[in-house]
């Protein structure tokens, strides 16, 4: 192996195992680049995981491999990420004969624990879109592998990573209200982003785990690291309610359906060249439907939950996901014992201005580089005080800016410290997805479900560091 290789290695299990040690420098200078090899070739892989590692990072990693079950969609992500590699049906001859360094997992969520545990046991680093798994017994699966693997499992948390996200760390690390006590914390997905995840797989738990897992274990993550506590106890209430058997007539794709003339919620996909590419014309392959009817039978998640969650700090939050808001956006309050902080993003009325609620959730997840640039309220009030408005520069392309500098941290910038912790491992992961485990199992008992009885972690509660100021 050569030096710039190792040198990489060393760094990046450095990184998973605690950014707040010291970490190693490293160049990679004209010598062999990281092998890396992707597994699921979807929007995610081939864009963010994908296309974007070669258009900025190709002068230090190159892609030995891609696998996926469907071999026409592997195709057509071969093209749009841009490579010439050799691809592959089977994830094991992909590791066997590619080799790589760093397997990079982003198939559907419930067989992430199989390429995770493969990967290191074959010898690979292995960085997992989240979640990091969907029930109790993966995760339990993951962390036997984990344990007795000497490589390195990374968790990719973005939304950390965002300027917002970041000042409110900064502020409450910086003790600007005291000790945390509880917090508040809703997130509304609206009718166009929110419903999406019900035309597609993530519609069954048996494939997502439900959005308790699919997309709050980003909600959990945040939560986990801002407090800086691990959860120990939860209780859950949710239902479905609004999308699934409540629809008032069904068809078997939008495409097709005889309702798409009176359907508020019909989406054409073939005005929308991406996923035709993607997915429409590979559909004689596995049979995945894109632009399935969000109100079939078989969606068996929940359209609206919620959850208190006993942290081991003694912090209590309570926590709200809504499926079918007239607009996307969330609030979080932060109460101390010296004040109370809150923010949020993308409340329309707030800034008295029109959000196009349609072009929302494209617009954050586009890569692009010219961004554009605007400033953030948080509003911190102490005890007998005025309240302060913090102003924070932010932007809203590529998860508010949180994926450019989670790739730049991992790939280009591990010789720097990061004082705020951003950098998630398998115990971040962990933590995150088991917390809408155990909401849902909450939810099927009536119980309180404790996070020490899902798995052999015990939650711990983290030590106090001091903020480094930048």
């Amino acid at each position: 192996m050569t030096i710039a290789r190792r040198k990489f290695l060393t760094s990046i299990s450095m990184l998973a195992a605690s950014s707040a040690l010291p970490l190693q420098a490293f160049s990679f200078g004209n010598n062999k680049k990281l092998k890396v090899a992707l597994v699921g070739t979807g929007i995610r892989g081939t864009s963010f995981w994908g296309k974007r590692l070669v258009d900025e990072y190709s002068d230090i990693l190159e892609f030995v491999g891609l696998s996926d079950i469907n071999p026409g969609r592997l195709e057509y992500g071969k093209k749009y990420i841009g490579v010439s590699c050799p691809t592959y049906t089977n994830f094991d001859e992909m590791v066997k004969t590619a080799k790589p360094d760093l397997v990079i997992v982003t198939t559907k969520d419930s067989t992430h624990h199989e390429f995770i545990v493969k990967g290191l046991e074959m010898g690979c680093d292995v960085l997992t879109e989240k979640p990091l798994t969907t029930d109790e017994t993966k995760c339990r699966a993951i962390l036997e592998a984990e344990k007795k693997s000497d490589k390195t499992l990374i968790v990719g948390f973005n939304y950390r990573w965002s300027p917002y996200a970041t000042k409110i760390k900064e502020l409450l690390r910086s003790g600007s209200i005291g000790t945390i006590t509880s917090v508040d914390f809703h997130w509304y997905l609206n009718t166009y982003h929110g419903a999406s995840y019900f035309r597609r797989w993530h519609g069954q738990v048996e494939s997502g785990g439900s959005l308790w897992v699919h997309k709050a274990t980003h909600h959990f993550d945040l939560l986990n690291w801002w407090i800086n506590s691990e959860p120990s106890e939860v209780f859950a209430y949710g239902d479905l309610e609004f999308y699934g058997k409540n629809g008032p007539f069904r068809g078997a794709n939008c495409r097709t359906c005889e309702h798409k003339s009176k359907c508020d919620f019909h989406w054409d996909i073939t005005k929308d060249e991406r996923s035709m590419n993607l997915y429409v014309d590979h559909e004689e392959h596995d049979g995945y439907i894109r632009d399935n009817c969000l109100f079939r039978e078989e969606i068996n998640i929940y359209d609206k939950m919620s959850a208190q969650i006993k942290y081991v700090n003694n912090v209590v939050v309570n926590y709200s996901l809504t499926t079918y808001s007239p607009f996307e956006g969330w609030r979080v309050s932060f109460n101390g014992t010296e004040g109370r902080i809150e923010a949020w993003l993308d409340i329309p009325y707030n800034k008295n201005i029109k959000l196009n609620q349609a072009e929302m959730h494209a617009q954050e997840m586009a890569q692009s580089e010219d961004q554009e640039f605007h400033i953030e309220p948080i509003i911190v009030h102490k005890l007998w005080k005025e309240y302060e408005t913090v102003e924070v520069k932010t932007e809203k392309s590529g998860h508010g800016g949180g994926d450019s500098r989670l790739q730049d941290k991992i790939f280009r910038e591990t010789d720097i410290e990061d004082p705020y912790g951003r950098t998630a491992g398998f115990r971040d992961g962990a933590m995150s997805c088991l917390i809408g485990i155990a909401a849902r199992n909450s939810i099927q008992t009536g119980k309180a479900v404790r996070i020490d009885s899902l798995t052999d972690l015990k939650p711990k509660k983290k030590g106090v560091k001091t903020l480094l100021r930048m």
